[in-house]
């Protein structure tokens, strides 16, 4: 089986036929509510689609997920069928034993296998798929019998918390400056640094730590959202994410001063010689492009021309893919709309970011001395910044309510008092607002970390460690002894 992604702009492109026309396609694709992204199946030999499996796929669009997940929804179903063709078998006529096979073959036997957590999620993509199948009746039943609470032989075996890793003040600057920034640990200047852009790694760290947001939230900010933008008074920034917050929730950001300065250092120093480099190559690209022309700041609108026709966007509405393809008319020519832009002028993208963050890890492990604070034993995510903050923030509210108090006390009196206090004041629950959780029982998981138990720990365990008492090979002999009779 072979697997394919729609993709309505490359329509008129790549689309050659005398029966039917690209814009005819543009038009059917549109009425049926079939997004970007959405996975395509088609026989190996034939090269006709294989109708199950489209459904399925039409089915996934019009859940209104984001390109992103239509693709790895589809390439989760395509390695499945692509495992069971050795097996003889495919995703249609599989028994539960070729499914365990393949569970067993992604968890364990390949040459990298995935972690229990990756798993969950393509094995939620199965289940999926085969719930829709009975249903829509292309099967009878499903190849899984559920076992108890809901359980079946695809379900992970490990079922594991949030995986919450933050980074302290000395990791996070060794980070920011050395990782991304170019600088040598004792805070000169690396002639030899190949990195192209240091202000923007920095800029992004900043606005990353200082407002808590989400990778796609962040690095997808417009230049008037951020304050950058002429007539605006500079300084903090507020503004509305929606389209590109998690599940589409729209909530307020706040971005501090500080990092707001960071990416006015960017803006100013970097970002101009990006964009004059770019500016003819957008020039060949405007019809493909969304030209904005009018920018309304107070109403948070933009206006502009988008496939010939004039349109207008609220700007928390306005998804990823339509960011990245916003231009204004600049000193050089076309000009990304977004903060953030790469060699080609564009928005970068989720592989150069990655990139961006392994290169850094490449070179804070290089460079790492006596004087370096520990490293951590993975590499770093764009995500833990997000965990630091929201660590960060709860543990400054709750010292703030905490007072002088010892810690002990403080603690007693705050599971007893805050949690059921005022729901303005109580610090668990700002966070959790500020972070955009669904629900504070997400944030709850941050809370284990709060909390300083080391000398409680100290206590519990006096006398079992060190050196003050009789060693292990001393209690090991006296009791070989006693065993031979005193001997």
């Amino acid at each position: 089986m072979d697997l394919a992604f729609v993709h309505s702009g490359r329509l008129e492109r790549f689309l050659d036929s005398d029966v039917i026309s690209a814009a005819e396609v543009a038009a059917l694709l549109e009425r049926r509510g079939v997004l970007d992204g959405a996975p395509v199946f088609l026989d190996e030999e034939t090269q006709m689609p294989v109708l199950a499996l489209c459904e399925y796929g039409r089915y996934l669009s019009t859940s209104l997920l984001d390109e992103g997940t239509l693709k790895d929804y589809g390439r989760a179903v395509f390695r499945t069928d692509n495992y069971l063709a050795k097996l003889e078998s495919d995703v249609l006529s599989a028994s539960e034993s070729d499914l365990v096979a393949y569970r067993n073959y992604r968890t364990q036997r390949q040459k990298k296998p995935i972690s229990w957590d990756a798993w969950s999620k393509e094995s939620f993509v199965l289940d999926d798929l085969y719930g829709f199948l009975v249903d829509r009746k292309f099967l009878s039943h499903r190849p899984l019998r559920v076992a108890a609470r809901g359980r079946n032989a695809l379900a992970p075996r490990v079922r594991s918390g949030m995986d919450i890793r933050h980074l302290t003040f000395e990791q996070y600057r060794y980070l920011r400056d050395v990782g991304l920034g170019g600088q040598l640990p004792d805070s000169q200047v690396d002639l030899g640094f190949r990195g192209w852009s240091p202000l923007r790694g920095r800029a992004g760290s900043d606005i990353a730590l200082g407002s808590g947001t989400r990778w796609r939230e962040w690095a997808t900010l417009l230049l008037p959202e951020i304050g950058l933008w002429p007539g605006m008074p500079g300084g903090a920034a507020e503004c509305t994410v929606q389209a590109c917050a998690k599940y589409g929730k729209d909530r307020t950001i706040y971005v501090p001063e500080d990092a707001v300065g960071s990416a006015e250092l960017f803006h100013l120093l970097e970002r101009p010689d990006i964009v004059r480099r770019a500016a003819r190559s957008l020039e060949r690209k405007a019809r493909d492009l969304f030209v904005v022309r009018d920018v309304d700041v107070a109403g948070g609108r933009v206006r502009g021309i988008l496939d010939g026709v004039v349109r207008e966007f609220e700007m928390p509405a306005m998804d990823a893919k339509l960011r990245r393809i916003t231009v204004f008319e600049g000193e050089f020519g076309l000009e990304a709309l977004t903060l953030f832009v790469c060699r080609g002028g564009l928005m970068p993208g989720t592989d150069a970011w990655k990139s961006y963050r392994h290169r850094a890890w490449t070179r804070m492990n290089a460079l790492a001395d006596e004087a370096t604070p520990l490293l951590p034993a993975r590499r770093w995510r764009w995500h833990d910044l997000r965990h630091t903050y929201a660590l960060r923030l709860l543990t400054y509210l709750e010292n703030m309510m905490d007072g002088e108090e010892p810690d002990l006390q403080a603690r007693r009196r705050r599971h007893r008092s805050y949690l059921t206090g005022h729901i303005r004041h109580n610090p668990l629950l700002i966070v959790s607002r500020r972070l955009g959780h669904s629900s504070p029982e997400t944030t709850y998981e941050y809370l284990q970390y709060t909390d300083d138990l080391i000398n409680e720990f100290e206590a519990a365990f006096s006398g079992w460690i060190g050196d003050d008492k009789a060693s292990y090979a001393d209690i090991a002999s006296h009791a070989i002894s006693a065993a031979k009779g005193g001997r």
